[in-house]
């Protein structure tokens, strides 16, 4: 008889058993250990700065002085806010790419209602007209793509994405129509009477702000984990053929569950034109439409998870702006040192998902 050698691939990935939460809390600090060791390492050798002073200055520049923690805070609750509005609708795998333009749609119509109502109505009757109003605004324009989607089934990826560019078009036309100076802007809305702006409660402007997007939470937690709707998302999620063996109208579903994704979105461009900008332009959502699906992703659609996630990728924003601004680092610098820290944490997502095992020889009689 003879024998031979035979080796098993020298890397196999294998999925893994759903690791517990012990387990992710584990994987994502060091994640994030070994994100500031390479970082560090980036630092001392293309930078030539002491990396210690780097991180204590991205410290100070989201938590350094009350006014900074507070619009760390603020900008949090805002990021948190676009992520919760995702989350329905990804939690039944329909890919929501538009939150930028619901948001922006959110915003224009609180912006319209402070021009033309804002020194005739009081503030806090007003306050509750453009939260209703862009509640439904911003729901309508998630639910058009999820129209299409439950009847013809269309592509939402792009068709939401198109819808952002169109929600773009529409702001800019709005503000040349509102601007009377000729400077692409609408400026501050109502800056001598304030009407339509969050009142500040406890002395605290953006206290309000929080409020809101505490409510939201909650109520996105609720849904998601003990709503009929709710779980008949999850359900859709999973397979929709198991959804249509068990009797779940689906199409319904995904009206249903893409309506109230972009309404929460609406509400988050009421929060940023009445309660942090004043004013509306294309740059209203900033971003924060494409930065919270990798929230949404990385919180696995928990509420909970999603604030420290949330709070995390603000931090990093403050803090890379701190130290381009202390140690005259230009933007792609301290972006860089962001970029590696982000690409670290998503990678944690792999290991808690996946195994590496690495193959041995053995032998095999014939």
């Amino acid at each position: 008889m003879k024998t031979i050698n035979r080796s098993e691939p020298l890397i196999r990935v294998t999925r893994r058993d759903e690791p517990s939460l012990i387990q992710k809390i584990i994987t994502i600090i060091i994640a994030v250990l070994c994100a500031l060791l390479v970082s560090a390492l980036f630092i001392n050798f293309v930078t030539k700065l002491d990396p210690l002073s780097v991180y204590a200055s991205m410290f100070k520049g989201a938590f350094g002085t009350s006014r900074r923690t507070w619009i760390t805070i603020r900008d949090t609750c805002l990021l948190l806010l676009i992520s919760l509005s995702l989350s329905p609708a990804f939690r039944m795998h329909f890919w929501n790419c538009g939150a930028e333009g619901q948001v922006l749609i959110g915003g224009l119509t609180t912006a319209a209602l402070m021009i033309y109502l804002g020194d005739k109505i009081p503030t806090p009757l007003l306050l509750l007209i453009m939260l209703l109003v862009s509640v439904i605004a911003g729901g309508l324009w998630g639910f058009l793509p999820a129209f299409f989607k439950a009847k013809y089934d269309t592509n939402e990826t792009l068709f939401t994405l198109m819808m952002n560019y169109v929600a773009i078009q529409i702001v800019e036309f709005f503000v040349d129509f509102w601007d009377k100076k000729q400077s692409h802007s609408v400026g501050i809305i109502n800056m001598q009477t304030r009407g339509g702006w969050f009142p500040e409660i406890f002395g605290q402007q953006y206290f309000l702000n929080i409020l809101i997007v505490l409510v939201v939470t909650v109520f996105v937690y609720i849904y998601m984990r003990y709503s009929k709707h709710g779980y008949e998302g999850a359900v859709v999620g999973e397979s929709v053929a198991t959804a249509k063996y068990a009797g779940i109208n689906v199409p319904r579903v995904i009206r249903d569950n893409v309506l109230l994704s972009g309404a929460i979105a609406g509400i988050a461009g009421f929060v940023e034109v009445a309660g942090i900008s004043h004013t509306i332009s294309r740059q209203t959502s900033g971003g924060r439409g494409f930065t919270a699906i990798i929230v949404c992703w990385l919180a696995k659609f928990s509420p909970w998870a999603m604030i420290l996630i949330s709070a995390f990728i603000v931090f990093l924003d403050k803090g890379s702006a701190q130290i381009a601004s202390d140690f005259g680092l230009n933007e792609y610098a301290s972006n860089i040192i962001t970029g590696i820290i982000l690409f670290f944490i998503l990678s944690s997502e792999f290991f808690n998902n996946y195994k590496i095992t690495f193959g041995h020889k053995r032998k095999e009689g014939e």
